[in-house]
């Protein structure tokens, strides 16, 4: 039965408690230990039963435990301090934030940040793992350190799956609808308080969405609904599920999520500057931008593009060529057969703008070559990443070598308060002081680690591992009471994992390329250390499979199988339903975080991360971050970054691998312990971990390095670009047709070089020239350079030194550039050429795609 009218009923709150109510709709309580302890004192089961959700928990709350709360004076001094600390962080009276400190106080341009998913707390699930958690990493951070930043995503009615597995170990799928009015989330309204509406068309039809705002701190997080009575019900399901459905699906929640998170900024006022799209899922706003520029300020395309590229920034983070998402010729047209009119483009152009050859009409478009195309600044998400996209994409830029590929890399991190133990904060506040925590810390802030008590750092841990194998217990037992399991099982479930143990988790997402079983390829071997009465092992894996990558729930079901056999049934365990929460007990509380892809899979990979900043050691591939964070003084490396072409030789060398460190190096080491019981070469290198490695793999460090290297500088270009009515982005549109109209006359006509001999010695200089013909170019337009350095094997050029060289004389429609006194550097074979490339002084880079001229 319909209701004929709804309305919402809110807690209700003594008045000496309302703040309550605003620390409960302000995220900041994700990462704030403090008032997560507020509220889990008020009702700790509470707490525990709404899955960490204040607002939840403070309308479901007995009204008599409030009252006796107002009654309470320690409660309220606790209250008060909270509610004290919390206004400081939000008002900052004293400009004290990292960014009014760096950049000043004078208006600043706002920058957004799309994502498909944010992963800010357990109770908002609209995540599905890694990137989610990245991306609400970012939007903490930039709220810790002042950033004027907001995100926008959607707000999906069911999220990602919950995790359940059948009697036979087989991942088992349930999907559970998020209460909106029961969450932290204010929904936006217009001037007569009615919910503000944006709508998008899709397939000819206007589709609306709501906009709802999850407050972050500083930060607001907006985020698209459309599951509203006026649409139809297929569209009502656009934001559904998250990564639910099918192409049709996932390029109508693009559209609403690129487009109508455009339009959702500008309906509530907001006009950033800088558009940063974390993956390619939103990168359909840049269009928006692009038609809105042209429709606002009659320009033309090729116009509005450069103004809107001026100010999008993309971040890449697939390092696998069939993760992209693409979609076919007809998809496109169906939904955008309208929307390019308005672009003035033909249909070629418009697929052109998405694939990597634009005369292949088979080719799919691809949402990652959009935005490449369209963006200021490309990076991946680690400096192996970075390469690994160089590689991958490096047919969008023809001619050009794979190093000077404009694809950086800004290497990921984590935000430490959201996944460090309580315990492991107040040491680090007793040990580096608060600025650990405030702003990106420098190295010697976080070299005072080495100043730890050795004991102090090794009982803290202890108290986290067995909070983890209490935890671990415990939901064991509800799995397996809620399977119809015996009371047998279940109490044996109390005797599973041991305390004091040494204890290795994986957890992640069930790819068979991250090869979760590839510590067990041997059991009986595997059976032998962990069973040793002496120095006992432990493992404990959680993760999810994708709906439908039955290869990978394969894997949850074998590591199960394994559980349940009686040598293992103590020594390893899975948990189910992976969430924030289990992720905190396991990075906290394990001494030794395994992560084993197939190298370069892995762009990043956070957890690892998440486990360092708890001083917990990883054993991993080198790949992702760890390719450039190890050293034999932090953890251990699982072979030497080899690449191989047999995947099952690959996986058995590397299983050898692995069990050879964890005999010979880990297992020895964690049980050499002194007189006092302290292993203090484990110690040593946990310090190592925290000394080495936390400045630098966090998200204080990450955000500050987007801000320097990419926001401050594409803002400042795109406030360039369209001062003055557009005066410069017009210009730079109509250098960029005359480069188009006139690149294929340009020649590279003849290269002398000038040597000092047949064989010039290191220190000695060499020269060159070069007569070229540039057409109805000037040389105002294009950069000559001479392209030098070591020749390989193959006979190619390689760790090349570029020099521009300069004009000294025309003749007869030619030019004539020269280069002089260029040292040489090392001996060896080398070898020269001369290129071409355009030169404009608002260009971001001159290495356009497809424009580039080498001598033959």
């Amino acid at each position: 039965m319909k209701p004929i009218r709804t309305f919402s009923i809110i807690p209700s709150l003594p008045e000496p408690l309302e703040p309550l109510r605003e620390l409960a709709y302000n995220l900041r309580w994700a990462w704030n230990h403090d008032t997560i302890e507020l509220f889990r004192r008020l009702d700790s089961d509470l707490w525990e039963s709404t899955n960490h959700n204040p607002l939840l928990m403070l309308g479901k709350i007995d009204q008599q435990r409030l009252t006796e709360a107002v009654n309470d004076a320690g409660f309220m001094a606790h209250f008060n301090r909270v509610w004290r600390d919390f206004q400081a962080y939000l008002d900052d009276n004293e400009n004290s934030s990292w960014f009014v400190r760096t950049y000043g106080e004078r208006d600043q341009p706002l920058i957004a940040y799309f994502s498909a998913e944010f992963g800010v707390t357990e109770c908002l699930s609209i995540f599905a793992g890694g990137l989610g958690v990245l991306s609400g990493d970012h939007l903490k951070s930039a709220s810790d350190l002042g950033l004027p930043l907001v995100g926008v995503g959607l707000l999906y009615q069911q999220g990602y799956f919950q995790q359940y597995l059948n009697q036979a170990g087989w991942q088992q799928e349930i999907y559970a609808d998020n209460d909106f009015d029961n969450l932290p989330l204010r929904l936006e309204k217009d001037d007569q308080d009615a919910p503000l509406i944006i709508t998008v068309k899709i397939s000819g039809r206007e589709v609306q969405a709501q906009i709802w705002r999850a407050q972050v701190g500083r930060v607001s997080l907006y985020l698209l609904d459309t599951n509203l009575l006026e649409n139809r019900p297929d569209d009502r399901d656009i934001t559904d599920q998250l990564y639910g459905g099918d192409q049709e699906m996932r390029i109508k929640q693009e559209i609403v999520l690129g487009i109508g998170g455009y339009r959702a900024l500008k309906a509530l006022g907001l006009e950033p500057a800088v558009y940063h799209v974390n993956e390619g899922h939103s990168a359909f706003l840049a269009l928006e931008r692009i038609r809105c520029l042209m429709e606002e300020k009659s320009l033309t395309f090729t116009q509005a593009r450069e103004a809107a590229s001026a100010g999008l920034v993309f971040t890449t983070h697939t390092p696998v060529a069939a993760g992209h998402d693409r979609f076919s010729p007809q998809l496109m047209e169906r939904y955008f057969v309208d929307y390019i009119d308005q672009l003035e483009l033909s249909w070629d152009d418009f697929l052109a703008l998405g694939r990597v050859n634009r005369h292949d009409h088979q080719e799919l478009f691809c949402m990652t070559v959009l935005a490449m195309r369209l963006a200021s600044h490309t990076n991946g998400v680690s400096q192996l990443h970075g390469q690994v996209s160089r590689e991958m994409w490096r047919s969008l830029w023809p001619g050009v070598a794979e190093e000077e590929i404009p694809i950086t890399a800004i290497t990921n991190g984590v935000h430490f308060l959201s996944w460090i133990s309580r315990d492991m904060k107040e040491l680090y506040d007793r040990y580096l002081g608060p600025r650990w925590r405030e702003e990106p810390a420098d190295q010697e802030v976080w070299q005072r680690a080495e100043r730890i008590a050795a004991e102090e750092l090794w009982r803290t841990h202890e108290r986290r591992r067995e909070r983890l194998v209490a935890f671990a217990r415990n939901r064991l037992r509800e799995h397996i009471a809620r399977r119809g399991g015996s009371q047998r099982d279940i109490e044996a479930a109390n005797e599973v994992l041991d305390p004091e143990a040494l204890t290795i988790g994986f957890a992640r997402r069930f790819a068979t390329y991250k090869r979760a079983t590839l510590i067990l390829s041997d059991p009986d071997r595997l059976a032998r250390f962990l069973n040793n009465p002496e120095r006992p092992v432990q493992l404990i894996f959680a993760g999810k499979a994708h709906p439908r990558d039955d290869p990978g729930k394969e894997l949850i079901k074998e590591i199960v199988a394994l559980s349940r056999q009686e040598r293992f049934r103590r020594h390893i365990i899975f948990l189910e339903d992976y969430d924030m929460t289990i992720a905190r007990y396991l990075v906290q509380g394990c001494d030794v975080w395994l992560n084993t892809p197939r190298r370069p899979r892995e762009a990043s990979g956070t957890s690892g991360m998440k486990a360092t900043a708890n001083a917990v050691l990883n054993l991993s591939i080198l790949d992702g971050w760890w390719d450039e964070a190890y050293t034999p003084q932090v953890g251990w490396a699982i072979g030497q970054g080899e690449m191989y072409n047999d995947r099952q030789y690959q996986d058995q060398v590397e299983a050898e691998a692995l069990y050879e460190l964890l005999e010979r190096n880990v297992i020895p080491t964690f049980y050499e312990r002194d007189q006092g019981g302290l292993p203090r070469r484990w110690i040593d290198m946990m310090k190592k971990n925290i000394s080495v490695l936390c400045h630098f793999f966090n998200t204080n460090r990450m955000v500050a390095e987007y801000t320097e290297r990419f926001y401050m500088p594409t803002a400042e270009r795109y406030t360039r670009l369209t001062a003055e009515e557009l005066t410069g982005a017009k210009a730079l549109a109509d250098w960029h047709r005359r480069i188009e109209q006139g690149w294929s006359e340009v020649r590279v006509v003849s290269v002398k070089a000038q040597l000092p001999s047949a064989e010039p010695k290191v220190s000695e200089t060499i020269g060159a020239e070069a007569w070229v013909r540039l057409g109805e170019l000037n040389p105002e337009d294009v950069c000559v350079e001479l392209y030098l350095g070591p020749v390989d094997a193959h006979g190619n050029i390689i760790e090349a030194q570029t020099v521009a060289m300069e004009l000294s004389e025309t003749q007869d429609g030619l030019y004539r550039y020269v280069v002089e006194a260029v040292p040489c550097e090392r001996s060896g074979l080398h070898g020269y050429t001369v290129r071409i490339i355009p030169e404009h002084e608002d260009m971001v880079t001159s290495l356009l795609p497809g424009f580039i001229v080498w001598a033959s």
